[in-house]
């Protein structure tokens, strides 16, 4: 079970990251050590070329790392990002984003978690991340 749910996260910690709550971003599924965030698509995601950038991309493997670390270690705001790896590895499109977050090590002090960002349009994947977050 995880340690926050899908609506503790959504109305209790993404207003606690203004940009990401801007664009949409919220978590659709969480479990221990499992998160699925959803980020809906619009213009002002865009590239010139009618597709998802890569800020916007980031974003939200940055968001579901911090929502798969609440699922191990609760409500703890302040367990922060120390580094996100990015792999960009198609065009994402003008397309709703689904990224998969999981905990692949989970320490006392830091937790390393992969994402896959996935277009919802296809089902392919548009880019993957790995991030080491800290714990407080």
């Amino acid at each position: 079970m995880a340690a926050i749910s899908v609506e503790e996260f959504n109305r209790d910690f993404l207003i606690k990251v203004p940009m990401a709550a801007n664009i949409g971003i919220h978590a659709t599924q969480l479990a221990k050590g499992e998160a699925t965030l959803l980020m809906p698509f619009s213009a002002a995601l865009a590239r010139p070329v009618d597709t998802v950038s890569g800020p916007a991309l980031m974003t939200l493997a940055d968001v579901a790392a911090w929502a798969v670390v609440l699922t191990v270690i609760g409500g703890q705001e302040m367990a922060v990002t120390t580094s996100l790896t990015m792999n960009f590895l198609r065009k994402a499109g003008a397309s709703d984003i689904v990224a998969e977050a999981k905990i692949l090590k989970m320490g006392r002090r830091l937790a390393v978690a992969a994402i896959e960002l996935v277009s919802a349009d296809s089902d392919e994947m548009v880019a993957h991340a790995t991030a080491t977050y800290a714990i407080p």
